[in-house]
């Protein structure tokens, strides 16, 4: 399985001049906690990621106004991007090493094409032990058939 048969393919994007309060209002609305922030002259780029805790420690624990501040002042350019061919383990193994909670997923040319956090990942891979519960459990019925 990749990452591309998992992801949400519907993203909220925003740009760098959006309002922090506007960008808050947008995530609220949709029960997102984070944006793709996309460059204004190549829409389908990813440059940044603001999330809901960006916005907590950087503007409500400072005692910011969230309208003083755009969407630019506080994402993070630092996205991890993973590819939609990418497989489920080594995105797993990238957001361990980096920290993160979501990655963004790129085609080859690096245009957003989704988003996958550890709350999808963490139901699919419920689902495949689910699954494995099942066939032990399968199993032994199997079994208890066959030996009376």
């Amino acid at each position: 399985m990749n990452i591309g048969e998992i992801c949400s393919r519907v993203v909220l994007v925003a740009r760098r001049g959006m309002p922090v309060s506007e960008a808050a209002r947008l995530m609220r609305e949709h029960h997102v906690g984070a944006l793709v922030v996309i460059d204004q002259t190549d829409g389908a780029r990813p440059v940044g990621i603001v999330t809901d805790r960006d916005m907590v420690v950087e503007v409500l624990s400072e005692d910011i106004a969230p309208d003083k501040l755009t969407v630019g002042d506080i994402m993070s350019d630092d996205i991890v991007n993973v590819g939609a061919q990418d497989g489920v383990f080594e995105t797993i193994g990238l957001m361990q090493g980096k920290g993160v909670r979501r990655v963004v997923v790129v085609d080859d040319a690096d245009r957003l094409i989704g988003i996958v956090s550890l709350d999808d990942l963490l139901e699919v891979l419920a689902e495949e032990l689910i699954g494995l519960a099942k066939t032990i459990a399968g199993e032994q019925r199997r079994e208890r058939k066959t030996r009376r």
